[in-house]
């Protein structure tokens, strides 16, 4: 556990260093750091592996900006994000980038783990991390936290030694900022969840707005 913890200074330190990290409460306006590219520019962020899905030729490509502790990314996947998959994902009508926003330092631990089997698991740890977020969060106490990552892990069948693994590597932890911070300046991501569509910027919005909006570029 001591191991684990230690990723917390990891991400102290990656602050006071002038990285982007905020303490705000979930689903609230990132604060923007001007030092963040600076700071970030100089790590190696090449083997960090873009999570995605659907047809990579699809005539749509909608990119959301999500973290796992935001309540209305939360709702979005419970819900709309269901739809998304069944009526345009599945059917190769979209391809599909999910991309993270780290409000805390919970957030970041909970991608560790959602990306610890690969991308063949992302997805279906990402549901499990959504469905479960008022259960994995808890009292945001960090042994709390991290043992209820472990918990949701394990059913994702993922080994005590992969785990281990995942949530001390500071070095990928260091990239995942790092990364994110140059996604948000590169596309001015202000809010969760948050969606480009072709290139577009759009807030949270009902499933039925997102259909439309999806419809309109499929039909030009």
């Amino acid at each position: 556990m001591n191991r684990i913890i230690l990723i917390a200074a990891v991400v102290l330190g990656l602050a006071a260093a002038g990285a982007y990290w905020v303490t705000q409460k979930s689903g609230s306006t990132p604060i923007e750091s001007p030092a963040s590219q600076t700071a970030t520019g100089d790590i190696d962020t090449s083997g960090i592996v873009e999570m995605t899905m659907g047809a990579e030729d699809a005539k749509v490509t909608l990119i959301e900006y999500a973290s796992f502790t935001c309540p209305y990314c939360a709702r979005f996947h419970e819900s709309q994000f269901r739809q998304l998959k069944a009526e345009y994902i599945d059917t190769d009508k979209i391809y599909f980038v999910y991309r993270d926003v780290y409000f805390d330092r919970l957030g970041l631990w909970a991608t560790m783990v959602a990306r610890c089997g690969g991308p063949e698991k992302f997805f279906g740890i990402s549901d499990l991390l959504y469905n479960q977020q008022r259960d994995w969060i808890g009292s945001g106490d960090p042994v709390e936290v991290t043992d209820n990552l472990r918990r949701i892990g394990k059913v994702a069948g993922l080994s005590d030694g992969q785990l281990d693994a995942c949530l001390a590597d500071d070095e990928k932890a260091r990239a995942l900022v790092a990364l994110y911070n140059r996604n948000r300046t590169a596309d001015n991501v202000d809010s969760t969840p948050m969606f480009l569509i072709n290139g577009k910027k759009y807030g949270n919005m009902d499933y039925a707005d997102l259909k439309a909006l999806i419809d309109e570029q499929l039909a030009e």
